[in-house]
């Protein structure tokens, strides 16, 4: 699951992590930017990585020694290399310090000191001087930031755990990065393995595809010719979700808007209330976590029983709660309660919980098909060429986020896609 920023203030970074299942094992607060990112340790949760897919672990070799070339590829068509900003933040995984990586693979510890005099860190390198960018050999979670035209602010702040960093928080009117063209890829890499992503949980600005080498060869985030503009205007027209567009700098996705007042906070509450309704006489069937189990509705509950016994019980979400996998749908890491709460929120994303009985739903054709629906997810998924995004944090179940893994990585290639 790609976790979004939710509900903190912006430039905290205290912020707790927000536990959870599949990707929240290894990236564990991954999509908190200026709202906390910096304070919770993306590494903590990383070792649970290998047993969450099932990797065999990386050979002895690569295990050992060694980091892992990032090359970056600017095909945007619109920006020099000179003009194109790389950012590698994160936590390294053996110190659990937070902290920015130089192209040559040096991991340096964050210091309330990297702060200038305007008070922003300049962790940015222009690709023109770093066209490949080392991963340490320590291993490191975070995020690789591009950004086009302009080098981002980030900002290092004391914590409880030491020197933390503020993320850029683009979907944020009065962060200092609202202006700014970029996006970012998440990673954790470590003891040889590597599991990463492009998402579009917060936002959708700049197309990033990923290539990653290793025991195979794997892509994932292209998207087709045109498919960003499509997606601008597909939002422009869409009832509801006009306001989420800045300009043609970036998309906002829907659950940030709710916070920002620039999309409606009751837009899927008449879905939600069908949806929970549906289960009042009948069983809906959820598939989570290998185990089967039958889920009823009384009142505002729905109870998810095995054999009799009940197991969990979930009250009725709000929108936002839906839209941010969140609240009434917090996943915590207990292999019950969050694997349920995941199909939920996967089915509610995609409306398809009222209408199919047994979750989760494979057939993409049946979802977003509804007037309410997540129309922010679902146009994602149409301009991606394989049909994948991370569109809302819950949109791995069933395999159907932007998510790719090796456990003998030897190299990635990000490439900037069009902006036409």
């Amino acid at each position: 699951m790609r976790i979004p920023t939710n509900q903190q203030p912006t430039g905290s970074a205290s912020a707790p992590p927000r536990a959870g299942l599949s990707r929240r094992s290894f990236l564990g607060a991954a999509g908190i930017g200026a709202a906390g990112f910096a304070a919770v340790g993306l590494g903590a949760l990383a070792p649970t990585a290998s047993q969450a897919f099932g990797l065999r672990p990386a050979p002895a070799a690569q295990a050992a020694g060694g980091t892992l070339p990032v090359t970056i590829v600017n095909a945007s068509g619109s920006y020099a290399t000179s003009n194109v900003w790389v950012h590698v933040v994160g936590t390294n995984l053996t110190t659990n310090v937070q902290g920015h990586v130089e192209p040559n693979g040096t991991f340096v510890p964050a210091s309330t000191g990297d702060n200038g005099a305007d008070g922003t860190a300049a962790y940015g390198v222009p690709l023109s001087e770093a066209g490949t960018v080392n991963l340490p050999v320590d291993g490191l979670s975070g995020r690789i930031y591009l950004s086009l035209g302009q080098r981002l602010p980030f900002r290092v702040v004391d914590t409880a755990g030491g020197p933390g960093i503020v993320h850029p928080a683009g979907w944020v009117d009065s962060d200092p990065s609202f202006g700014i063209l970029h996006d970012f890829f998440e990673f954790t890499w470590q003891n040889g393995a590597m599991y990463c992503n492009s998402t579009q949980v917060d936002m959708f600005s700049v197309p990033i595809s990923i290539a990653l080498q290793g025991q195979g060869s794997q892509t994932v985030g292209a998207v087709r010719s045109g498919g960003r503009a499509s997606f601008f205007d597909t939002m422009r027209n869409t009832d509801g979700f006009a306001g989420l567009v800045v300009g043609d700098t970036r998309v906002i996705a829907p659950s940030h808007g709710i916070e920002s007042g620039r999309f409606s906070a009751n837009y899927l509450d008449g879905y939600i209330a069908d949806a929970w309704n549906a289960y009042t006489g009948r069983d809906l069937t959820v598939d989570a976590n290998g185990q089967t189990y039958q889920l009823r509705t009384n009142g505002s509950t729905l109870t998810a029983t095995q054999g009799g016994a009940q197991k969990a019980s979930f009250q009725l979400p709000s929108t936002q709660d839906v839209l941010f996998c969140n609240g009434n749908l917090s996943a915590p890491n207990d292999g019950v309660s969050g694997p349920i709460a995941a199909v939920l929120g996967a089915a509610l994303n995609r409306t398809t919980m009222r209408d199919f009985a047994t979750q989760p739903t494979t057939d993409p054709s049946t979802f977003y098909r509804q007037p309410q629906t997540n129309h922010y997810a679902g146009a994602l998924h149409d301009i991606h060429t394989d049909g994948k995004s991370y569109g809302f944090a819950f949109d791995d179940v069933a395999g159907f986020a932007s998510y790719i893994q090796d456990g003998a990585a030897t190299s990635v290639t990000l490439t900037i896609e069009a902006l036409s």
